[in-house]
């Protein structure tokens, strides 16, 4: 067991100590146990070696909100127990983890399994409402309905022991890390980087997995040069857990024929180049392309300063803190008369001002809350509650802004502004059933 600190993780190892070292990668809201009934056959090929993710499992909770400092984290607990190479399974965040391994680290990586994973995990905005669920109601929320996004209905309703451990797993999982990798899922994009995965990849999903289902993976087949398909029937989204056998048969294959040679255990040297650079991505067959699987980034043009332009960071940020849904519905709604405005508030108010480091996006909230009030702006004060509420302002934070702009900018003002904040939290924070 390791002796966690800021920038490493919870582990386990399990079988003989001069076997390949196999890592195995647990799902969001999940600990290493999820994967307990593949170890038996495992450890008669491997060490096998399971991690926890910060505030996960008792793991000391210190959140990471990127994949790439999960991964970074996961290297640095390896680098102290001198693992050099390495194959990797990883179920949905875990799997996350395990992409961005083949894309960053690859000379690392002797053989791939993606479980339940993709290369983009639904869209930003259904994950940072996630997090505003969890920052207002806690996590029994989302621990109460876990087990419909995990399980088929018949395995839930007849494997009440484990629906009852899913959502305890859940339930004791630190809210704040449990946010911040929601905000690592709604971040992460790697559609267009998928033909640089060089590693020999298995990519396994349940047949009834309707999180990321076979659609997802069919996306990265497509994507990966090196990548073989599993669909286990009568699964759902934590397949290792709904049909063990299957999913450790199919990771035993696997990892037995497709294990890359390159570790030279004379020198503890890499002999395996890193990947050569590839195509951003492979054509997708038509039947299976069910939505963009690469996209072109604008070019940035620079000002007449000579600095770059800053409407695409300012299109980043106005889709961070307003959402996708808000932001596509606004440049939809453009035509020749408004689309310069548009250009012009992203480009300025949100390129030039928001981004700006001198505050963070929770006072900039506050700030704007304010103003909006003093100004009587009660639509623009609706969608930036929502706003305040994505960047990390609880209802209790935001009732006392609108109490102190009550004395600054007036009762009436502030009644009004009271009537638009109720209604929209009660909309933001309320669980989807």
């Amino acid at each position: 067991m390791s002796e966690s600190t800021t920038n490493t993780l919870q582990y386990r190892f399990d079988g003989p100590e001069d076997a390949p070292v196999l890592i195995l990668g647990p799902s969001l809201g999940t600990t290493w146990h999820m994967w307990d009934r593949q170890i038996p056959e495992l450890i008669k090929h491997w060490r096998v070696f399971r991690f926890d993710l910060p505030g996960h499992g008792g793991a000391p909770a210190y959140p990471a909100g990127s994949v790439n400092d999960l991964t970074t984290r996961l290297l640095t607990t390896l680098e102290g127990l001198g693992v050099q190479r390495f194959g990797y399974a990883g179920c949905a965040l875990g799997g996350a983890v395990g992409i961005e391994l083949a894309l960053r680290h690859p000379e690392r990586l002797a053989s791939l399994a993606l479980i339940a994973a993709s290369p983009r995990f639904g869209t930003a905005d259904e994950f940072r409402q996630r997090g505003v669920i969890v920052r207002t109601n806690g996590l029994d929320p989302i621990a109460r309905t876990s087990p419909e996004r995990w399980f088929t209905g018949g395995f839930a309703a007849a494997q009440p022991a484990i629906t009852e451990w899913a959502v305890q797993m859940v339930r004791t999982t630190d809210p704040g890390c449990y946010i911040a990798a929601c905000e690592a899922l709604a971040s992460f994009d790697v559609r267009a980087e998928l033909g640089r995965v060089g590693v020999p990849t298995l990519v396994l999903v349940g047949s009834d997995d309707q999180v990321t289902g076979p659609a997802e993976a069919r996306t990265l087949v497509a994507g990966i040069p090196d990548a073989r398909l599993a669909v286990v029937p009568g699964a759902s989204h934590l397949v290792p857990v709904e049909q063990p056998a299957a999913v450790t048969d199919l990771l035993v294959r696997h990892f037995s024929t497709a294990w890359q040679p390159g570790f030279d255990t004379s020198t503890g040297h890499t002999a395996l180049p890193a990947a050569a650079v590839k195509p951003a991505l492979s054509p997708v067959p038509q039947p299976l392309q069910t939505g963009p699987v690469a996209e072109i980034a604008p070019v940035a043009v620079p000002s007449a300063q000579g600095r770059p332009d800053p409407y695409d960071a300012g299109l980043k940020v106005r889709r961070e803190v307003l959402g996708d849904a808000h932001v596509d519905r606004a440049l939809a709604q453009a035509d020749e008369f408004s689309g310069d405005f548009q250009e012009f508030i992203t480009r300025y108010a949100w390129g030039e001002i928001w981004d700006r480091p001198g505050l963070d996006r929770r006072t900039r909230s506050c700030v704007t809350l304010t103003a909006l009030v003093a100004g009587g702006h009660l639509d623009e004060l609706a969608f930036h509650i929502r706003a305040a509420l994505r960047n990390g302002l609880t209802p209790g934070e935001i009732k006392e802004v609108l109490l102190q702009a009550a004395v600054y900018c007036g009762v009436p003002a502030a009644n009004s502004a009271f009537k638009v904040a109720q209604q929209v939290i009660r909309e933001e924070t309320t669980p989807q059933e």
